[in-house]
């Protein structure tokens, strides 16, 4: 897979992981990158990327990831203005912690995970990866169709690269009980998907970063982070956004590269 030339996608593009990995797509020249995020910001990344790059790659679109009307006009417009969409990387996620079972400190009763919360973890975090996803392996499998290909062969160019964001939190983490089932799915829905989307000559995978000096990290509080995280984290330090776009475009790069790659810099956490 050859990012120059190549058609990306990118949600949660407007912090973290996101926007790096979009500032880093443009730098290793793809035609044209659709940065998304539910933040209006994401048109001032935009403008930066390009103004980086020197060259009008990037366009930003502001709107709800898990909203499907959305997602089709954003790829509709990709498809229109520069063709095939070949990259597609979610990056967007929320986390809404708490513990499974509490007790209410006012009430004294016994409170469980509220499931709106979970639902809502849920369609940011598995579902809309997933449906981006599909969306993308639609359209290369549509193009294909329509120059009268089937089954992909190895002596034909690979047709794209889908990478999920998963998270160390996969492998279970206290007080992340919506947010780990969410990123353990994206492990069952990346298996599946890479069996199914190579037809179409489509890599699948999944990245796992450990903690990332990302806004939502950062929301956990200097004294968590100091205390909780670095700690146990061999590099004794967060690990920088661009690290994990680096790794992302390692992973669409090198064919041989399937299933999951983690990159917690040695993070382990404690019993």
């Amino acid at each position: 897979m050859i990012i120059k030339g190549a058609v990306a996608v990118v949600t949660g593009a407007a912090s973290g992981i996101g926007r790096s990995l979009s500032e880093e797509l443009a730098r290793r020249g793809a035609k044209a990158i659709a940065l998304v995020d539910h933040s209006a910001s994401v048109s001032e990344v935009a403008d930066a990327v390009n103004q980086q790059t020197g060259n009008r790659v990037a366009s930003g679109y502001s709107g709800d990831v898990t909203d499907p009307v959305f997602r089709c006009k954003v790829y509709d417009e990709l498809h229109e203005q520069h063709g095939m969409v070949n990259i597609c990387v979610s990056a967007a996620g929320i986390t809404r912690d708490g513990l499974a079972v509490k007790v209410d400190k006012e009430t004294n009763k016994l409170v469980v995970y509220p499931i709106e919360r979970f639902r809502q973890v849920l369609e940011v975090n598995l579902v809309a990866p997933v449906y981006w996803a599909l969306d993308m392996l639609a359209g290369v499998a549509e193009e294909r169709r329509r120059r009268g290909l089937k089954r992909w062969e190895p002596t034909e160019p690979l047709q794209g690269a889908v990478i999920f964001i998963g998270s160390v939190s996969s492998l279970g983490n206290k007080g992340q009980i919506a947010y780990a089932a969410t990123k353990a799915g994206l492990e069952g829905a990346t298996a599946t998907l890479m069996m199914e989307a190579v037809y179409h000559g489509v890599r699948c995978g999944i990245i796992h970063p450990g903690y990332t000096d990302t806004p939502m990290v950062r929301a956990l509080g200097d004294d968590f982070i100091r205390e909780r995280i670095i700690p146990q984290t061999q590099l004794r330090r967060l690990i920088k956004p661009e690290e994990i776009a680096d790794a992302i475009c390692f992973m669409i790069q090198n064919a041989a590269v399937s299933g999951s790659l983690w990159a917690d810099a040695g993070w382990h956490p404690s019993a």
